[in-house]
């Protein structure tokens, strides 16, 4: 008899509550094990993930889905490597259970101190990239979490072939296979069954769009990480080195487009645009990116640029919030550093944004006075990640405050709890 999407949301959150206890007394090169394993699986079972890949991309094309959002789904032996690349750098790293944060010595005598311990059972509603079904299997296995994944219907056969090889590589480490679980069912009201499933979910994490994210802020009934959308900027000072600049924003917007760490608006500096603005235009112009523009930095670029046509129109006020994932790109030409902060305060999400200036001052003003999650000096917004951060890999970039901020590596997957350790004390 076919299961039913409640029965298999019962059927899975009760196996990973059994694999989350077992999975707690595991050592910890086991579980390295187990993550060593996945990464030689990845590899080598390269055709048959691959083939599901090509499925999904087939089907996602008939549907007449955008190409940013194709290039999200897509997997080739080059992301493959990347992603067994990752999971061995997540094996290498110090195992983050057991790890004592503090220990004092009372005046009583006694020993109190605080110890990492795994949350439990992490869920994770996600949409477009098969790549999140290891990331997130990998750091939940690495910090002795239970993981129930919920992928989006278009990539339902790569995420499948991707859970099942790392099953595989679980069990054969001789850690319990349920601790990673991938839901079949692409029904839409399973996301709203998970919601409510605090009985098995001890943390949520969306990863989507800001109508996923809107929903799990207001509707799940666990703790769960609700930031994540990215309106990110650059802005180019005054006392920019504007070669730099140009190389740091075509990174920032061109090097993967589709990712939430992407550029989606350049502030540029009133005394620099006329030189700066030709120069990345001629840059974008290259990459095809549009530029939506305002009033000022339109007045500074014709329709052509050296013989190659630009793509250059006015911005509309929704341009400024809107996060592109695409090959298009807000700029606007603002008078004054504070016109930059201004203008992200307003506009931003709180997820990476970036200066470029030779100004120490100035970088020391956009660090402290600008709100998100990560900032940058001189440096590309795509940085805002957690292998570029040395974590491996990541579950999520938050842009939330508590209780986690930015990528969420092994130990924003961990609690603590208090140990308190005596020779006969008692309470008098």
């Amino acid at each position: 008899m076919m299961k039913t999407m409640t029965d298999e949301l019962v059927d899975k959150g009760e196996a990973a509550r059994i694999a989350a206890r077992q999975l707690a007394k595991v050592s910890g090169g086991v579980r390295n094990q187990a993550l060593l394993n996945i990464a030689d699986r990845v590899v080598d079972e390269q055709d048959a993930i691959l083939d599901a890949n090509r499925i999904d991309l087939d089907a996602g094309r008939q549907k007449g889905l955008p190409e940013y959002y194709l290039d999200r789904m897509m997997l080739d032996l080059e992301r493959l490597e990347a992603i067994a690349s990752d999971v061995r750098s997540v094996a290498s790293l110090p195992d983050p259970v057991g790890e004592v944060i503090e220990m004092r010595s009372m005046p009583n005598g006694l020993q109190v101190g605080r110890r990492r311990v795994p949350l439990g059972v992490v869920g994770v509603i996600y949409e477009s990239r098969p790549n999140v079904t290891v990331d997130i299997s990998t750091l939940c296995l690495k910090s002795g979490n239970a993981v129930i994944l919920r992928g989006g219907s278009d990539t339902i056969n790569s995420n499948t072939a991707l859970s099942d090889v790392i099953r595989q590589a679980v069990a054969e480490a001789g850690a319990p296979e349920n601790a990673v679980q991938l839901f079949q069912s692409t029904d839409r009201q399973l996301v709203g069954r998970m919601l409510e499933a605090r009985d098995y979910i001890d943390l949520l994490i969306p990863r989507g769009g800001q109508e996923l994210i809107n929903r799990v802020a207001r509707d799940a009934k666990m703790p769960a990480i609700t930031g994540g959308v990215g309106v990110c900027h650059t802005y180019v000072d005054k006392e920019a080195d504007l070669d730099m600049a140009a190389d740091i924003v075509f990174n920032a917007k061109v090097q993967r487009y589709s990712v939430c760490n992407a550029m989606d608006t350049l502030l540029v500096h009133s005394t620099v645009a006329p030189a700066y603005l030709p120069k990345i235009a001629s840059k974008f112009a290259e990459a095809g990116v549009e530029m939506r523009c305002d009033r000022r930095a339109l007045s500074l670029l014709g329709p052509s640029n050296g013989g190659r046509a630009l793509q250059v129109i006015p911005a509309s006020e929704d341009d400024w919030s809107t996060e592109f994932l695409a090959l298009i790109a807000g700029v606007r030409v603002v008078d004054s550093l504070d016109d930059a902060l201004n203008h992200i305060q307003t506009y931003g999400s709180g997820h990476s944004d970036a200066i470029v200036t030779e100004d120490y001052s100035a970088a020391m003003r956009f660090v402290d006075e600008v709100d998100s999650s990560a900032v940058f000096v001189n440096c590309s917004t795509r940085f805002n990640d957690g292998g570029q951060f040395g974590f491996g890999a990541e579950v999520a970039i938050s842009t939330n405050k508590f209780h986690a901020r930015g990528p969420m590596g092994l130990k924003e997957l961990t609690s603590y709890k208090w140990t308190v350790m005596g020779s006969g004390q008692v309470r008098t």
